[in-house]
């Protein structure tokens, strides 16, 4: 079965389940769906990076700071994190996914998603699958935020990286003041 073939949960607004549909139908007609984000990081600390291959149904050769991907029908979030992390990696054996947040990924050009977003450590050596990663690296933080300038990025991986920042930011707490 291709991807395309899939079947996804369609959900509406507030993430309910409405109904269900072939992945490659739900992206041509925009029907809204569920989507995980999981930030790899190696023993390091360093993000697994990866540009993804021209034959991607949606962002073809761009690059990702994610791995992930849709959530299958009657699949929760959770069992998704580690099902994707795992197939895109090329490990088994990965720790349960911590989940950060949730957000509803939205263009405003009929690609919207429920988006859940997650944090792994993966210590395994990797093996990407080819029909997914066309190039990989583990980086470090500092030199991914320096190629968010500079490389082209899938939007979805961009607008769920620009919420974990804030939401790093807002864990973390205001600074101290001085005398307070």
């Amino acid at each position: 079965m291709s991807s395309a073939d899939e079947i996804i949960d369609i959900v509406d607004e507030d993430d309910r389940v409405i109904g269900r549909s072939p992945r490659g139908e739900a992206y041509a007609r925009g029907l809204r769906h569920r989507c995980v984000f999981v930030l790899a990081r190696d023993a390091e600390g360093r993000v697994f990076v990866h540009r993804r291959t021209p034959t991607k149904l949606v962002f073809p050769s761009l690059y990702d700071m994610f791995v992930g991907g849709v959530v299958g029908a009657g699949e929760g979030y959770d069992e998704a994190a580690l099902r994707e992390a795992e197939e895109e990696l090329g490990v088994t054996g990965l720790p349960r996914p911590e989940h950060l947040f949730r957000f509803l990924y939205d263009d405003g050009a009929g690609r919207t998603w429920w988006s859940a977003v997650y944090e792994v450590r993966c210590d395994l050596p990797v093996r990407p699958q080819a029909e997914e990663v066309a190039w990989h690296a583990f980086l470090p933080e500092a030199e991914l935020e320096r190629r968010l300038g500079e490389w082209e990025w899938v939007p979805d991986g961009r607008a769920a990286y620009g919420r974990l920042r804030a939401h790093r930011a807002e864990r973390s707490g205001p600074p101290d003041r001085p005398g307070g």
